[in-house]
């Protein structure tokens, strides 16, 4: 193993190989830093519950207004049951489609207190379902009303199409739907452009604006029930309220109130930007360490699409810095833009941050570009914290904010260390974590960095014995 020891990160460096490294710093009281930002809000741990404990509720309403619809004359004709099915499944497949939106809102309360990666995981455990009821709902309806008109189901589909109201458009639906379906496929994400992705993606609400007027129109369990037309109209008239005042009002008012643009850009290390940015206001924008924002950069084949990226330092108003690796058209294209460029913000956004410890230790591991957050972490950590950092780089060149890191972790009087050099000489496993921290099974453990290397290091810190809930890591793939 092969870890790059200096005094400071940013003295010259020498490779110690084959012997436990020495800390970089020697423990000292750590230093009150001078806060001039709004500190980030506190999750409410329970928010979680409340919205799942709502969420269920909720299906269950649904699941009654269909259910005392049928009737036992209903139920024994010809094709009752496959239409009552029918029915059922397509109302709780829409109801899971409402769930699936209300997750990746952005509803701020509710991403504080779970992070957006674990909420972009449950839509993606709804969404099959989702999928799957409706397509049950179109196969058994078909079918059953086939068998009730003594028809075929191709003939019957047909008919759907050219007398139903609002079943062409909800025909039309289904298709999208269908369509996001097919690029949320691992392998179709990994062939597609995030931007790609993100356009096909917004095509979901125009699929559940055709779907809603086709269930209002021909639902039967809306058919001389006003007040369950009146529940089901408002869970989704709630549903895109919320989306519209978290996706585009409150966005839009605070990028009205801090009309934050791009003061300077500098290179931190090969491929590695700093991007500094100029508010107003910004002393009330609430931002925990650790946390992330959507940028948006009003520029030429920029401004329509937005990218999450974390603050590398926690706001001095007037400015604020985001540190960016240029690794696709998006994030070079950003390197070249001009000072005074607008810039739309959005969040923050993460739960990567000192509220989820449960220890008065932590262990900040993080590789490449994954230090910025951790960075902003050091900044924000209660001062009584034992703080142990780990970096992984290929390169001494490649250790971002490497002199920085170096002072927060020295005021701190905690640990530094880097380790550089290629996998093959410079191994990362649960052996080498260990001998770097041996305490680590007492710490908080926050993981930062490309997906297999966090994936690694989470590994290794569960075989060192870290309970994994005192493991914190964020992914931000789409």
């Amino acid at each position: 193993m092969t870890i790059v020891e200096p005094r400071r990160l940013s003295d010259k460096d020498t490779t110690i190989p084959g012997r436990p490294p020495r800390p970089l710093h020697s423990r000292r009281p750590a230093q009150a830093s001078q806060r001039r930002h709004r500190p980030g809000r506190r999750p409410r741990r329970w928010a979680a519950d409340a919205f799942l404990a709502a969420a269920a509720a909720g299906f269950g309403t649904v699941l009654g207004e269909v259910i005392t619809a049928e009737t036992r004359r209903s139920l024994s004709a010809p094709g009752g049951l496959l239409i009552a099915g029918g029915r059922l499944a397509g109302f709780s497949g829409a109801y899971f489609m409402l769930i699936m939106v209300l997750l990746i809102a952005r509803v701020g309360w509710l991403e504080r207190a779970v992070g957006q990666d674990s909420l972009v995981r449950w839509h993606r455990r709804v969404a099959p379902w989702a999928l799957g009821l409706i397509t049950a709902h179109v196969v058994l309806v078909t079918l059953g009303y086939a068998q009730s008109s003594q028809t075929g189901a191709l003939r019957q589909f047909w008919v759907f199409l050219s007398s139903y109201p609002d079943i062409l458009a909800a025909t039309a639906g289904f298709g999208l739907l269908a369509m996001v379906a097919v690029t949320s496929v691992r392998i179709a994400r990994k062939r597609l452009k995030y931007e790609t992705w993100w356009v096909v993606h917004l095509y979901t609400y125009l699929a559940l604006a055709l779907a809603f007027a086709h269930q209002i129109a021909t639902g039967a369990s809306f058919v001389g029930h006003p007040l369950a037309r009146a529940i089901w109209a408002t869970t989704w008239a709630s549903t895109a309220g919320l989306v519209i005042i978290y996706r585009f009002v409150l966005p839009l008012a605070r990028n009205l109130r801090h009309q934050v643009r791009i003061e300077r850009a500098r290179e931190e290390a090969p491929g590695v930007y700093s991007i500094v940015c100029r508010g107003r206001r910004l002393d009330r924008l609430a931002v925990s360490g650790g946390q992330f924002f959507q940028w948006r950069f009003l520029a030429r084949g920029l401004w329509w699409q937005a990218h999450p990226y974390s603050l590398s330092a926690l706001p001095r108003p007037p400015l604020m810095r985001v540190t960016i690796k240029a690794v696709g058209d998006h994030s070079r294209a950003i390197a070249r833009l001009r000072p005074g460029t607008r810039v739309l913000i959005e969040g923050p956004y993460g739960a990567f941050t000192h509220h989820a410890q449960s220890t008065d230790r932590v262990a900040l591991i993080a590789a490449g570009v994954g230090i910025t957050p951790v960075r902003a972490m050091l900044e924000d950590l209660p001062a009584s914290v034992d703080v142990a950092v780990v970096v992984r780089a290929s390169s001494p060149e490649d250790l971002v904010h490497r002199d920085e890191v170096a002072t927060l972790v020295d005021r701190r009087g905690g640990q530094a260390y880097a380790v550089v050099g290629p996998r093959r000489t410079a191994r990362f496993d649960a052996r080498a974590l260990g001998r770097l921290i041996p305490d680590l099974a007492r710490r908080d453990v926050y993981v930062c960095g490309p997906s297999g290397f966090s994936a690694g290091v989470v590994s290794a810190a569960l075989a060192l014995g870290v309970p994994r809930d005192r493991i914190h890591h964020e992914a931000f793939a789409f």
